[in-house]
């Protein structure tokens, strides 16, 4: 498993001063520090998160965006019961991203498994530059995502305005 942190410091719950060092300057953060452990303590019950590769964990109003490589969220999204898993050693939700992706590859990745029709870049008079994302089906109140979190995710780690509209022209 490749962590942000060292593998022995994963295991045993405590950082050594290289990885102590990072967090204090600011390199790694709390999060990316709690999701290694959350990680290594399931790799003692399942040995397919022995393969994966955490590039960064951020959390924002406990949801955790866990930057993954693409192999590891195929193997996440064939397996519900891994998925429910972790998503069982956090306190929020969790959600997969492929790390080192593009905007338009990051918003598709938050909307799993709901389809993208399209996202598109949108000037607002004033000069104002938005993100368009029209999702596939119409929003109901049983809609699998929150929207909301997702316009939240995207403003604070992407630094993106985004309008979600749905293909049946209803607007959440």
């Amino acid at each position: 498993m490749k962590l942000p942190i060292c593998n022995f410091d994963a295991k045993n719950s405590v950082l050594c001063p290289q990885c102590e060092g990072k967090v204090d300057a600011g390199i790694l953060t709390k999060a990316d520090v709690s999701a290694s452990m959350k990680l290594a303590h399931l790799t003692k019950s399942n040995q397919d998160i022995e393969n994966f590769t955490l590039f960064s964990c951020k959390e924002f109003d406990g949801n955790y965006i866990l930057s993954l490589a693409k192999n590891d969220i195929v193997v996440i999204r064939q397996s519900r019961t891994l998925y429910r898993l972790m998503q069982a050693q956090f306190e929020g939700k969790i959600w997969i991203v492929e790390a080192d992706e593009n905007d338009k590859k990051f918003i598709e990745d938050l909307f799993f498994p709901t389809k993208i029709l399209s996202i598109n870049l949108v000037w607002i008079p004033g000069g104002i530059q938005k993100t368009k994302v029209i999702v596939s089906g119409k929003w109901t109140p049983r809609f699998p995502i929150d929207t909301e979190k997702v316009r939240q995710i995207v403003k604070n780690i992407r630094n993106l305005d985004i309008e979600i509209e749905f293909e049946s022209k209803s607007v959440k």
